[in-house]
């Protein structure tokens, strides 16, 4: 009833030219691969180009990350098909005195801040406080030098949280030198600075549910960035 114009021979891709745009989709697929995907998940860097945009790195923290992950899964799924023995002990009844409550109000995690100006004017106190969604990350470097020493504290609001304490420096050409790395739901502690360069903490939310970071440093550092 209908009738519609065929396309003329003309009008449609010769085999070579499909031919020849399948081999270009498939040499660009590859080139992404190896620049791009291999640097950014794996840390692999055949090319060189994930250095340079910082991809290589952020690889490795995966890497290391997905990798502590694992052991952890392991570990938890031992103690459950292995459970250690449990040995009963007499029980000594002692008794019990009864001491008067003082009840006290409950202070949030702080570093404590000093009321007088430091003497050392490089000394800074700073916090940052972020929300990361399930599976979203984020990294914090303080800019250090040599030997400079920074007291920290960061906790969640409940979660546990993946994190890899770490260092870089593009003047000295290291990608990553790593001070401590696990899953916690708090951390604190003194970063000492083993070279010029930014160090820091990322962090990875692999809880399934929206967490709260709150990080507080203290120290001998000239800039806090949040890396992008």
């Amino acid at each position: 009833m209908y009738n519609s114009n065929p396309p003329a021979k003309t009008d449609l891709p010769s085999t070579a030219k499909l031919v020849k745009s399948t081999i270009l989709a498939s040499v660009a697929a590859g080139v992404i691969l190896v620049a791009v995907v291999m640097p950014a998940e794996y840390g692999i860097d055949p090319t060189g180009i994930g250095k340079i945009t910082g991809l290589k790195k952020m690889g490795a923290i995966k890497t290391s990350l997905a990798k502590d992950a694992a052991e952890e899964q392991a570990k938890a799924l031992a103690a459950i098909t292995n459970p250690a023995p449990v040995i009963s002990e007499p029980v000594i009844s002692e008794p019990v005195i009864s001491e008067p409550v003082i009840s006290e109000p409950v202070a949030r995690e702080t570093i404590v801040k000093e009321t007088s100006p430091p003497a050392d004017a490089s000394l800074q106190t700073d916090e940052k406080i972020f929300t990361l969604a399930p599976d979203a990350w984020t990294e914090i470097k303080l800019k250090m030098t040599k030997g400079a020493k920074a007291d920290f504290v960061w906790f969640t609001d409940g979660e546990r949280a993946n994190f890899d304490t770490h260092a870089d420096s593009k003047t000295l050409d290291i990608d990553y030198h790593n001070y401590a790395k696990g899953s916690k739901i708090r951390d604190a502690g003194t970063l000492e600075a083993a070279f010029d360069g930014g160090h820091g903490w990322f962090w990875r939310n692999r809880s399934g549910k929206t967490m709260i970071v709150t990080l507080q440093t203290s120290g001998e550092y000239s800039d806090i960035v949040v890396m992008d």
